[in-house]
């Protein structure tokens, strides 16, 4: 007879709830603040007349390594919005993620103690337990390899294609011939 069970994995838990702490979302959040400042303009991003179609392998390299580095912000926000369209699009991969972080910050505030409800008492260990039983048939059932995949894939050739096909400036151009 166990009197006195030991919580399941307890410094992953305790990992991931400093993970959700509001001041390192604030930290992150000014980071993203810091990044979106170099957001290129929608009319620079989107100028079709900068569009050409590469005449070479070696251009093309060239061209999509100058704008990965030169767009990284502009790219960075259309992998944002292809995600919220895919959970969007998805909404039960949608709400097993919403049902985790809800767990998981829910069960985080009990701080390691019981859950006293009127039909009995409930230990941390049982409640991780439920969740992960609730959530993993969810999660296959919501298909997030599907997602993912669909994801990066979307993403790569939006990125790529951008990226390929949009000339560099003329400034850089001349400044790599002079080199």
């Amino acid at each position: 007879m166990i009197t006195n069970p030991r919580p399941l994995f307890p410094q992953q838990f305790s990992q991931l709830t400093e993970n959700l702490s509001v001041e390192r979302i604030k930290g992150e959040l000014q980071g993203l603040q810091s990044k979106l400042s170099s957001v290129r303009p929608p009319q620079e991003f989107f100028n079709f007349k900068n569009f050409s179609k590469p005449q070479n392998f070696a251009e093309l390299q060239s061209r999509v390594s100058y704008n990965v580095k030169y767009y990284q912000s502009n790219y960075a926000l259309i992998v944002g919005a292809l995600s919220v369209y895919s959970l969007l699009t998805n909404l039960l991969l949608l709400f097993v993620l919403v049902l985790v972080v809800a767990g998981v910050a829910g069960i985080s505030r009990l701080r390691g103690e019981d859950w006293v409800t009127p039909l009995g008492t409930l230990k941390v260990t049982q409640l991780y337990t439920a969740l992960l039983c609730v959530t993993i048939p969810l999660g296959f059932m919501a298909s997030p390899f599907t997602t993912i995949l669909w994801l990066v894939g979307a993403s790569s050739v939006t990125v790529i294609g951008h990226a390929a096909f949009m000339e560099k400036p003329i400034q850089v151009v001349f400044e790599e011939e002079t080199v």
